[in-house]
């Protein structure tokens, strides 16, 4: 099952969206997407990992990732999507 991974800095480009809609129905692939600093959710795909990108003095919540987390996530995805 491919796991692809897309890091989202602002503004996001209608090509990301529409690329990310069409991996979503892909079958067997696991989308995550991450949302870089500033960026603000766009429209994503149901079933989709969404994750927002903090620094460590943020407060933790759910869906929160540090540096670490990041790359815990990069190294785990067949593909990397940088936008």
């Amino acid at each position: 099952m491919p796991h692809v991974l897309h890091l989202v800095k602002p503004p996001v480009p209608a090509q990301a969206l529409s690329m990310m809609q069409r991996q979503s129905r892909e079958p067997d692939t696991t989308l995550s997407i991450v949302l870089m600093h500033g960026a603000d959710p766009p429209s994503l795909p149901p079933g989709a990992r969404v994750y927002r990108l903090t620094d460590e003095s943020s407060t933790r919540h759910p869906g929160a990732l540090i540096y670490s987390d990041l790359l815990d996530l990069i190294f785990s995805a067949d593909q990397v999507i940088s936008w």
